[in-house]
């Protein structure tokens, strides 16, 4: 099953998606601010989906919002976790601490108030305050079923879904600060979409995870490429701190960003990053 939220009409709707994403089907909803998420907590409870509330409309004529447009709270993001990623930063400034020889995954937070839709604009901050903005294409998972101290044996058990993000990052600001959250979370610095596709649909530990920009191929990585895996995310996110339906984990980016090309590549005004995940679905947006 595909959940997305849209607006239609100048209302915001929350609904399903046909498996060929062509048609759009709206559920009764009585709040549709929060996109999926009251479905997702709703089903957590051992509710149901809401009934349909209207006609199929064709996905090409509405706005496809990000499906959860007010995150429950920061988002939970990894760094460096494909070996090939880890390896094409070793000669730049993060070459001092290298994931492959660390028991334990880099996990920081990216703030919810950065996430837009899967074809909104990326708004690039004025170069005074930033000269180096770059791309991460990820696969992100989204929790069903809440808990503390999950163990990995049992981690797929709670997850309701996955989506599409891309981690834009502002580089010289994560650099110059160290801890990563102000380089991550300017406005607008996390697409989201199209949609969200039920666990039961797919295995997020075996697809493909591509990113263009300009139409060039810039990623295009396997998450079985993982350095740790979705079960092993999930674990070390949940000790002792609890889980809750509807919160994200976004699970690293594949080798090919900007700031791994030789020289470095930065986004600038105009630019489009599309990024494709298999079992997912596409995100495009323009940088402005």
């Amino acid at each position: 099953m595909r959940l997305a939220s849209w607006n239609w009409g100048g209302r915001d709707c929350v609904g399903t998606i046909s498996p060929d994403g062509r048609e759009a089907t709206p559920l009764g909803v009585r709040d549709a601010s929060r996109g999926v998420l009251p479905l997702i907590q709703a089903l957590a409870e051992g509710g149901s989906l809401p009934q349909p509330s209207g006609t199929r409309i064709p996905t090409e004529l509405v706005t496809l919002r990000s499906p959860l447009p007010r995150p429950l709270r920061s988002l939970f993001c990894v760094g460096r976790n494909y070996h090939a990623h880890a390896a094409e930063l070793a000669g730049t400034v993060f070459r001092t601490a290298m994931p492959e020889s660390d028991p334990w995954p880099i996990v920081f937070g990216k703030l919810g108030e950065c996430v837009i839709g899967p074809r909104d604009a990326v708004q690039l901050p004025s170069p005074s305050i930033s000269a180096q903005i770059d791309y991460e294409s990820e696969l992100a998972v989204v929790i069903g079923r809440g808990g503390r101290d999950i163990p990995a044996s049992r981690a797929m058990d709670h997850i309701f879904g996955y989506t599409v993000v891309n981690d834009v990052t502002a580089r010289d600001v994560q650099m110059r600060h160290q801890q990563w959250d102000l380089g991550k979370s300017f406005d607008t610095f996390c697409p989201m979409g199209p949609w969200i596709v039920t666990a039961d649909e797919m295995d997020g530990r075996k697809t493909r995870v591509r990113g263009w920009v300009n139409g060039a191929l810039r990623q295009d990585g396997q998450t079985r490429d993982m350095i740790f895996d979705i079960p092993t995310l999930i674990e070390t996110c949940s000790r002792g701190i609890t889980l809750h339906p509807g919160d994200v984990i976004a699970t690293g980016t594949p080798s090919g960003v900007g700031m791994g090309q030789n020289p470095p590549q930065w986004l600038k005004p105009g630019d489009v990053v599309r990024i494709e995940i298999d079992g997912v679905g596409v995100i495009e947006n323009r940088f402005e």
